[in-house]
């Protein structure tokens, strides 16, 4: 198919455009090589791609209207998968317009691209964080998310009504996906992971928020791509059983659906970092802070839809993804510390 994928030099884009032209899909990549982190990073991982015969890169932004009308309308895709955003809790706190223009203003783009245009399926990024105030575990889909506690939940949550909104109008089939604390290989170096393995390395101590006691629903990146590309393969469809009496947020009498993907296991922050110490050899010096304004204590996936509708259940644990992540970490750093005393 020819899919059009935008964040491809971000770490969920990059990894999924790799997985489709690997199975044979033609992808268009779009991304704007945002400077919110180190841009040398997303090169890197644009390398992987742009060799490709079947992959086309475009820099652009998907907060340009006149720019996605006109990409949208000459490359056709037949379907989209919409994982450029503004990422990170914290940093909406002190740049809210950020989040708007992108994540609001983008996505609306896509929304008119996709309905313009032809587009069989599209899904697109939500996030655990739309749960918010939510104190009920596992997390569900099928539960009310009213209660945002960042404006990045606010802005993910604008996404799903946005998308259901043309699901219903427009008969675009549309399908959200709700991810659980994505990790691993080429990751953000914004994520806990990326700085507590740098601070460990450089013996500088790590903040450790809510004590080390919250637990995250992390989910390692192949098994997040791996639900991505079952999903997109499976267009979303009308609910016939959907009444609006007693109305069901993850599906909908249009051509609607949301899932989670989580790794179904629960791990608190200490462990966490346990794990990353014994990978690194090397104990880390701990910061006890507080919960930080926006997060929320706890996430944990009910993945039962996942596992009903596309057959498939993330489930790689933690002592083997970090493993792979720190081998990667120290493998790319020396690498680029030798390009750089060339």
């Amino acid at each position: 198919m020819k899919i059009l994928v935008t964040g491809t030099a971000g770490f969920i884009g990059n990894a999924l455009a790799l997985r489709l032209l690997e199975r044979g899909d033609q992808v268009i990549g779009v991304d704007n090589l945002s400077d919110y982190y180190d841009v040398t990073l997303k090169e890197a991982r644009l390398a992987r791609v742009k060799s490709h015969p079947a992959f086309t890169d475009i820099r652009a932004d998907i907060g340009d209207r006149a720019c996605m009308a006109e990409l949208f309308a000459t490359q056709k895709p037949q379907r989209v998968v919409n994982l450029a955003a503004q990422a990170g809790v914290r940093y909406s706190i002190a740049n809210p317009h950020a989040y708007i223009d992108t994540n609001v203003v983008g996505f609306a783009n896509i929304l008119e691209g996709c309905r313009h245009n032809g587009v069989d399926h599209l899904v697109y990024a939500s996030s655990s964080s739309v749960y918010g105030a939510n104190s009920r575990l596992p997390f569900s889909v099928h539960d009310n998310v009213d209660h945002p506690m960042s404006l990045y939940a606010a802005t993910k949550k604008a996404n799903e009504l946005m998308a259901h909104t043309y699901s219903s109008l427009y008969a675009l089939p549309s399908t959200g996906l709700r991810f659980f604390t994505v990790y691993g290989p080429w990751g953000r170096p914004d994520m806990a992971l990326f700085k507590f393995t740098k601070a460990i390395l450089k013996g500088e101590p790590i903040d450790v928020f809510n004590y080390g006691k919250h637990r995250r629903d992390f989910t390692y990146i192949d098994d997040i791509v791996e639900g991505i590309v079952r999903v997109l393969d499976r267009v979303a469809a009308a609910d016939e059983g959907w009444s609006g009496h007693e109305p069901d947020s993850a599906t909908s009498y249009a051509p609607y659906r949301l899932y989670n993907i989580g790794n179904n296991q629960p791990v608190e922050l200490t462990r966490y970092i346990e794990v990353l110490e014994h990978c690194l050899g090397r104990k880390a010096e701990r910061n006890l802070l507080p919960l930080q304004q926006g997060d929320v204590p706890d996430t944990y996936a009910d993945v039962d839809d996942l596992v009903h509708d596309v057959g498939y259940k993330p489930a790689t644990p933690v002592e083997i993804g970090i493993r792979r992540f720190v081998h990667w970490y120290l493998d790319y750093y020396a690498t680029a510390a030798i390009r750089g005393s060339q």
